[in-house]
């Protein structure tokens, strides 16, 4: 039922759609504005997060969140405003800075009491801040702990919170190693590296704790360069690989039962990382592709998925979605002109 209802909305849109519009406006152009596949289609939004550029400028709208009040929770790497928070309708709450021009990874944490932010910063550190941006812990970088050696790089990315406080931090531009801490911030262990076997890594970019289906909690990892998922145990035992030739994907986003990514590049003709491309791509919850918006549609032959590129020139570079309470998609962008998220309604 739920999904006649979007598909009669769908068509719904588009006849409007075609009944208004110019016939200057071809029909490739108008088919656009619904993008996705199957039950996961999408009217796209360009204009829900712009603001005022200055008076509150982003550079690159690198990761968002939602908390508990529905808020959206921007990070941007605008050291004038590195996190800029929105209501559901795009409009501009407050912002906030910790003067940092390579602020990258965000990541919410309930801790019951209150809601936390774990902010990675490219410049090599890692600190968790309250909502209203006080920095309350830092987490001391590997080298000064001994963890690293003198030559090796330290550009965190991201970070996860376990269920009983664990913190893993991927350092995806850097040495490719994903550290697994305490919740006291005590440091525990050291997994993956740069390589192309089954546990190593090319651009360790993100991480989550997926407990989709009520099952014991692992680690998915990307691995970029890869174009794909790697999954491990808590403990950093590698357990298997989910592919997805084509996209170069960052960091994995769970709700309920889906996995939801933003593709940073696709590619084309000779299988190169194509400039200003990219897309959103869906998994349901046996890590099968179900729809990819603003790219091909996914196709499986003998249980194989086969390359996925940029359909529709939409998006570029795709950074991050974080996904509402209506399962609507919003998508931050690296690399795209200093724009503002866009806002992918659920049909």
């Amino acid at each position: 039922m739920k999904s006649d209802r979007r598909k009669f909305i769908q068509n719904a849109s588009l006849l409007g759609m075609a009944m208004s519009i110019s016939p200057s406006i071809s029909f490739a152009r108008m088919r656009d504005e619904v993008i996705g596949h199957g039950d996961f289609q999408y009217k796209v939004d360009m204009k829900w997060g712009m603001l005022d550029p200055a008076k509150v400028p982003v550079n690159n709208c690198h990761e968002m969140v939602m908390d508990r009040k529905g808020r959206m929770i921007m990070v941007t790497d605008e050291p004038k405003n590195n996190v800029i928070i929105y209501d559901q309708s795009g409009k501009f709450l407050q912002a906030w800075t910790l003067g940092m021009d390579r602020a990258h990874g965000l990541t919410l944490v309930d801790e019951g009491d209150a809601e936390y932010l774990w902010i990675s910063d490219n410049a090599g550190r890692v600190v968790k801040t309250t909502l209203e941006g006080t920095i309350v812990v830092e987490i001391a970088a590997p080298v000064k702990e001994g963890i690293y050696t003198e030559k090796m790089s330290y550009v965190p990315t991201e970070t996860t919170v376990a269920p009983n406080g664990d913190l893993y931090v991927a350092d995806g531009y850097g040495s490719q190693y994903f550290l697994h801490y305490d919740k006291n911030g005590n440091f525990i262990r050291k997994f993956g590296g740069a390589g192309s076997g089954d546990a190593q890594f090319s651009t360790a970019h993100g991480i989550t704790v997926d407990q989709r289906g009520g099952k014991a909690p692992t680690l998915l990892c990307t691995s970029r360069g890869h174009n794909s998922f790697k999954r491990f145990t808590m403990d950093g035992e590698y357990m298997e690989t989910i592919f997805l030739p084509g996209a170069f994907v960052c960091r994995p986003v769970i709700h309920g039962d889906n996995l939801y990514a933003g593709v940073c590049w696709s590619r084309l003709r000779y299988l190169e990382q194509t400039p200003d491309s990219g897309f959103v791509t869906i998994m349901d919850k046996d890590n099968k592709v179900v729809s990819n918006p603003g790219g091909t549609a996914p196709e499986y032959r003998n249980g194989e998925l086969q390359l996925m590129v940029q359909s529709e020139a939409i998006f570029k570079h795709c950074h991050d979605v974080c996904i509402d309470q209506d399962e609507n998609i919003y998508v931050c962008q690296w690399n795209a002109g200093k724009t503002y998220p866009i806002k992918l309604t659920r049909v």
